[in-house]
């Protein structure tokens, strides 16, 4: 793992804030993407995304706890039409 370069802010730590480690795995997951660690933070400012070689090893556990533990899917089609029996 390389060196850490930016320190998770406070305010985006935790279970699912936006951005955090654990809501970006549990967003890929939902929406199909693949396996992929990382976080993002936002300031008023600018913003950021740290990848897997930037993250600590508890940082990837969230990830991992996002994504493995997601249960729903994004539905990318309209569902099928209903018929309707008289």
């Amino acid at each position: 793992m390389g060196k850490r370069v930016q320190v998770a802010p406070p305010w985006v730590r935790g279970p699912l804030k936006h951005g955090s480690p654990e809501d970006r795995g549990s967003a890929d997951r939902y929406y199909g993407r693949p396996y992929n660690p990382h976080w993002e933070w936002y300031g008023q400012t600018c913003g950021g995304r740290i990848e897997k070689d930037q993250m600590t090893a508890e940082e990837i556990a969230e990830y991992d706890r996002g994504y493995h533990g997601e249960t729903g899917e994004k539905v990318w089609s309209d569902p099928e039409p209903r018929i309707e029996e008289y």
